[in-house]
């Protein structure tokens, strides 16, 4: 009985998560505030939570810098997009991989939530994507970066790539680490249904972009990111 119960309980996630994310886009698209749109975004977010009983907390908010900033997150399941979403103010705007714009629903969802793609196979529409977010970052648009770029079945914090880091120092923007805990467990990544749990996602302290050099700064950055996440975490170094 329990693999049916579970199996329903999934079901019903998918159930109510689609006509929110439907209703975001729908009601969005006369909506011509990008930040109220986004700010729709995050209620949708937190009810699809709050009507799955997912538990899901927020600590460290006050930790944000008030304006632009860089936030870096770990990635491990298909909802860090949903979670984060729920948990920063709408001034972010995501850095997400190209492959999602293959996929129109959430294409046209994310394009509408200012999203940026970037390539990460291809070398040179990498490159033209990158330059593309460094002049974001540097005209003071609020980022939010998953720094591994994807997540798998294998546990723990996976190498860094390096564009979050060069866009803070680039723009001398502040980074700001952030850990999401239980979302593996919450939805793992060879699973297709959502599991009842806890979701925490905290933010911790900001790390000013200052250096003698932006590559000095930005290599700075990656390892003291790093550092901060894997202690406040309990998954290995993968990069170790």
């Amino acid at each position: 009985m329990r693999p049916v119960l579970r199996a329903g309980y999934g079901l019903w996630c998918w159930a109510v998560f689609i006509p929110l994310a439907a209703g975001v886009l729908v009601l969005g698209l006369p909506v011509p505030s990008i930040t109220l749109r986004r700010r729709m975004a995050r209620l949708a977010a937190r009810a699809f939570f709050g009507c799955t009983g997912i538990r899901f907390a927020v600590t460290g908010l006050d930790r944000l810098p008030p304006g632009a900033s860089v936030v870096v997150a770990n990635h491990a399941s298909y909802l860090d997009g949903v979670i984060l979403q729920a948990a920063l103010p709408a001034r972010f705007a995501f850095v997400v991989k190209r492959e999602m714009v293959r996929m129109p629903f959430a294409s046209l969802l994310l394009h509408r939530l200012g999203c940026e793609f970037v390539e990460r196979f291809d070398h040179h529409k990498g490159s033209v994507d990158a330059r593309r977010v460094l002049r974001v970052a540097a005209a003071g648009q609020a980022l939010a970066f998953f720094p591994e770029g994807t997540f798998s079945e294998q546990v723990g914090l996976a190498r860094f790539h390096a564009g979050a880091f060069v866009a803070a120092a680039r723009a001398g923007l502040p980074l700001v680490p952030a850990v999401i805990r239980g979302a593996r467990q919450v939805l793992p990544p060879a699973a297709a249904l959502p599991r009842r749990g806890a979701i925490e996602v905290e933010i911790l302290g900001p790390i000013p972009a200052a250096g003698p050099n932006e590559r000095e700064s930005a290599a700075r950055l990656r390892t003291a990111a790093r550092a901060a996440m894997l202690s406040h975490l309990t998954d290995p170094d993968l990069e170790a």
